[in-house]
């Protein structure tokens, strides 16, 4: 079955893999979830928010980002935003975006719309009796959410933090509609190249299994160890 199969071409192709693939792959899904996370959280708040202005700007934010297509967003961005930024500071011409800051900006604001939701369930999960006592004993609102219910919600939303962080680093290789180079493009390229779809494709999978694999196994360890602290 793999008498025909060339592993060289892999052996061959590792440097090119993972020291440009699989390193623009990992910063993207870093910067996207530590992004996400930051404003998720700000948007959770807002939508938690007894002000129909604010609540209902975050609501319409992640109405419209969780029922769009990751893709259709990326390229929406991509091409629009020169034009936004154009008619924003009354340019002469569309502003220059590169793809790769489009890129960044996108995942980070789309990934924020299902963080939020994370945090906002989170928030609610926290007992009323513990932000009464946070009033209570002269702590503002700000100061409640600082240090009584943010870091349990942080606490107590982990795993599902981290279940969103593998789906996010599997998304990453929708980056390949602006040809940028993340691992599932290199792989792409040499598999091209070479004329080795079929042994670049399989460790292509065999990669993203064993990463995916692995960081599931580990969000089920710390699931047991949150639920055992709670």
């Amino acid at each position: 079955m793999f008498s025909d199969f060339d592993f060289g071409v892999i052996w061959r192709s590792l440097p090119y893999l993972f020291e440009q693939g699989m390193s623009f792959t990992l910063t993207l899904t870093v910067i996207a979830t530590i992004g996400g996370i930051i404003l998720g959280t700000l948007i959770a708040m807002m939508r938690l928010s007894s002000k129909p202005i604010l609540s209902g700007f975050a609501a319409s934010y992640v109405n419209v980002m969780r029922s769009l297509p990751l893709v259709l967003v990326i390229f929406l961005f991509y091409f629009l935003m020169p034009y936004i930024g154009q008619w924003i500071i009354r340019a002469d011409r569309p502003i220059q975006v590169g793809a790769l800051s489009s890129t960044m900006v996108t995942f980070t604001l789309f990934e924020a719309a299902y963080f939020s939701e994370i945090m906002r369930a989170g928030i609610q999960a926290i007992p009323r009796g513990q932000v009464s006592a946070g009033y209570a004993i002269g702590l503002n609102y700000r100061e409640v959410m600082r240090f009584v219910v943010l870091p349990q919600a942080f606490r107590n939303m982990l795993p599902v933090i981290f279940t969103q962080t593998i789906v996010l680093f599997q998304d990453t290789s929708l980056v390949y509609v602006l040809s940028i180079t993340d691992f599932m493009g290199a792989a792409s390229k040499i598999a091209q190249r070479d004329g080795r779809l079929t042994e670049m494709y399989l460790f292509a999978a065999c990669i993203y299994f064993i990463i995916c694999f692995t960081a599931s196994t580990l969000v089920k360890i710390l699931q047991r160890r949150v639920s055992i602290v709670r």
